[in-house]
């Protein structure tokens, strides 16, 4: 199974200006996330996906792999789709360019996922610390018995009625794709529940593909805000020490 791992990276982020150079811990983000994903010897081939030239010069200085892709696109999904084109594989892995504390365990557990038969759209969940049960920038994930995605919401869901203190699981942002499910994804237009939740992998949903989710015991931390700048700064202090 030849895999490629694609880095969707934009610098024009409205919530955290410019966060994919922002230094975390003294090291910028984009770079953070890049060596994570390198640390997975299963990767046949690993690319940054940008529309900022700024990012495309930091990329070769570091000499991190990187193309430029169309400023027109609108997810991270379109912009793995333009690399499909060029680039050919039997998998696709979206590792999306805010999570720096991106491990091995990831991409790996992901991959199970997408050796699954029939398995078109694959991702991950972990079990939600409190501090995001009730954050709407992490993003919840209900799935079925047999691991399919029943919903993804920024809500807290399932909604504990009874205060039965349901386990929470938070989706996390590595996403698997055959050619063919990026294919549809960009004939489709976007679709009603992705443009209230601004959520991307819903339009899979509503269009009738399964999305299979594995689980992993290790979280990561999407940084949106300074409040998430701060976290994840603690986070690889303690790791440090």
């Amino acid at each position: 199974m030849i895999v490629v791992g694609v880095i969707p990276a934009r610098l024009a982020s409205t919530r955290l200006p410019r966060k994919m150079l922002r230094e975390i811990a003294g090291e910028p983000l984009l770079a953070r996330v890049y060596q994570g994903v390198r640390r997975c010897a299963t990767l046949d081939e690993i690319v940054v996906a940008t529309d900022s030239d700024e990012i495309l010069q930091f990329c070769r200085q570091r000499g991190f792999a990187a193309r430029m892709t169309s400023p027109a696109h609108r997810s991270g999904t379109e912009r793995v789709h333009e690399i499909s084109t060029v680039i050919p594989a039997d998998v696709y892995l979206n590792i999306q360019g805010d999570e720096p504390l991106t491990r091995p365990e990831h991409i790996e557990r992901l991959l199970e996922v997408m050796r699954g038969p029939g398995v078109e759209v694959g991702t991950l969940k972990t079990r939600a610390a409190e501090i995001d049960v009730n954050n709407p920038s992490a993003v919840k994930v209900v799935t079925d018995a047999t691991g399919r995605a029943l919903y993804f919401s920024r809500a807290t869901i399932p909604f504990d009625r009874d205060a039965v203190k349901p386990e929470y699981y938070k989706h996390l942002g590595f996403y698997g794709y055959r050619k063919n499910a990026l294919d549809k994804f960009v004939r489709w237009p976007e679709s009603p529940i992705e443009r209230v939740e601004r959520l991307e992998q819903l339009r899979f949903l509503e269009n009738g593909v399964p999305i299979f989710v594995g689980e992993t015991p290790f979280d990561t931390v999407g940084v949106d805000t300074e409040e998430d700048v701060r976290r994840v700064e603690g986070i690889l202090q303690g790791l440090q020490k």
